[in-house]
């Protein structure tokens, strides 16, 4: 298949969903929202399990949490919150008429497929826009089958045809495509570093975020066995393939003997100087990582390199001395393998983990074991990152599903980490405000806005995708009792006639379109 006239027709397909869209009102939109989102929970641990399968990367009980928390759990999270009234401010008399962004084109990781796919779809349809979803070549039929399942959990409830869409056969070129193409009216880029440049050279909007490498400091002042549970749950989670995940583990000296004891404790092997020689020769040949171990599980690593450990390890630790770019221990490692090093006291600590984000990860996440609020205002203050976790696993923390932070899949590092957004990824990052601004000066009054909104209820039934004879390339449309059925002109309204009228017209376009490309 010829990648742009393919990349054509799903956008033209989706411009036409995302302009129908565009005009639904606050409830049908809330209910568009919990319809996909209870049927993602309800396929949570289906799509966890055959993500894992299809990657062989993460745990299985993992990946169905976050699919619970990217489902139901978004949702809960932003209830209450209004991405389509107007909203009027009469003090400052102003008026904000929301304006989606029109079509989103989500790129996916293979490292957290499905929950990427659902996240991003939610958002979008939150915010009345159309989404088209790029998965990853190596989790393609997970993330091709979530995204099925979500758009047709959309059109029963009411939403337009091709409101969610998804590449079943993404490929270099379609990607391309698709990202150069005029219409797509914002990229939402999650994945390695190549992806996200090539998403911001596109030429087009893109929201973009940077990799993790991710520093947690442990001081003299920390509950010592609830940080060492804290950070081995943490590096365990799905078997570390969050990008919040922790790298390298920072700890005083005067409590590097107990914390070390308590990690051994909680699931983790501390490596002696041979082991953690052949760890570096097997993850990084040549100084670059071995994505061989990407989500495999520390056992699975531990046999690798000829080392014996209990079925109960769930992390390697593995020491060294120097926090400098050459010692690879320094580097991301997506898997349960933490560097371990340790400093002569806390204000060391701030300067190492500043020394590891300036390696890698600027702009992304740091964490910290701490009870000193001197201490842990100097390490936020200091590192530049734009999340810091205090006393909870930074997987989790960051991430928004163990604190209050904005639950994402999407980790923005800010201008440090040459990102364009510095929070995680929210419905407010996908649409513009329309502002109605009146004069300032007190004796020009403005009207009463309140109760007025430009949005309708859909009524009736939602008209079909228009599809030309020989548009054979494009996705079947889903079978929705929403979708209109075929009518004769005989009797036909005139409201009918002008909707037929502005069928043809898109139809017509469209094939003008393919015909010039």
């Amino acid at each position: 298949m010829n990648a742009v006239p393919h990349a054509g027709q799903l956008l033209e397909r989706a411009r036409f969903a995302a302009a129908a869209y565009a005009e639904y009102d606050h409830d049908t939109v809330a209910r568009i929202v919990d319809a996909v989102a209870e049927a993602g929970h309800r396929n949570a641990d289906r799509f966890a399990a055959a993500a894992v399968a299809e990657t062989q990367m993460g745990v299985v009980a993992d990946k169905a949490t976050k699919n619970r928390a990217c489902s139901r759990g978004i949702v809960d999270f932003y209830r209450g919150q209004d991405y389509v009234s107007p909203r009027i401010d009469t003090a400052r008399k102003i008026v904000e008429i929301p304006r989606p962004a029109g079509v989103v084109l989500a790129l996916c990781p293979t490292t957290n497929p499905v929950s990427t796919v659902y996240f991003k779809v939610i958002l979008a349809l939150m915010t009345r826009n159309a989404v088209v979803v790029a998965p990853h070549p190596r989790a393609r039929r997970c993330s091709a089958e979530a995204a099925q399942v979500l758009a047709e959990a959309a059109v029963a409830a009411g939403a337009p045809d091709g409101i969610v869409q998804v590449l079943t056969e993404p490929s270099l070129p379609l990607v391309e495509a698709l990202m150069s193409d005029e219409r797509t009216d914002v990229i939402v880029a999650t994945g390695g570093t190549g992806v996200v440049r090539a998403a911001y050279s596109s030429g087009n909007p893109a929201l973009g975020v940077g990799p993790g490498n991710v520093p947690v400091l442990v001081d003299a002042s920390a509950d010592i066995d609830a940080a060492a549970r804290r950070i081995v749950d943490s590096k365990a989670f799905d078997n570390s393939v969050l990008c919040t995940n922790e790298s390298v583990l920072i700890a005083e000296e005067s409590i590097a003997g107990k914390l070390s004891a308590a990690l051994t404790r909680h699931g983790a092997h501390i490596l002696d100087a041979d082991a953690a020689v052949r760890l570096r020769e097997f993850m990084f040949p040549g100084g670059s990582l071995n994505t061989d171990v990407v989500g495999r599980d520390a056992a699975w690593i531990a046999d690798r390199i000829g080392l014996r450990v209990t079925p109960k390890t769930r992390l390697l630790v593995a020491p060294f001395t120097d926090v400098i770019g050459e010692e690879v221990l320094t580097h991301e490692k997506l898997c349960p393998v933490l560097g371990m090093t340790t400093v002569a006291d806390a204000a060391r600590g701030i300067r190492a983990a500043r020394a590891v984000v300036r390696i890698a990860g600027a702009g992304h996440s740091a964490a910290i074991h701490s009870e000193d609020a001197r201490v842990i205002t100097d390490f936020a203050a200091q590192v530049p990152v734009l999340r810091v976790s205090v006393n909870v696993g930074n997987s989790t923390g960051s991430s928004g599903l163990d604190t209050n932070l904005a639950p994402s899949m999407t980790i923005g590092t800010g201008f440090v980490g040459r990102s364009s957004i510095g929070e995680n990824l929210q419905p407010e990052n996908l649409m513009n405000w329309t502002r109605i601004a009146y004069n300032a000066d007190s004796a020009v009054t403005m009207p009463n806005f309140a109760g007025l909104s430009p949005w309708r209820t859909p009524s009736g039934e939602v008209p079909a995708y228009p599809r030309a004879s020989n548009e054979d390339a494009a996705p079947a449309p889903m079978a929705s009792r929403h979708q209109s059925k075929p009518a004769t002109s005989r009797g036909a309204d005139p409201g009918i006639e002008a909707l037929r009228a502005e069928l043809r017209a898109l139809v017509a376009e469209e094939l003008a379109q393919l015909i010039k490309r």
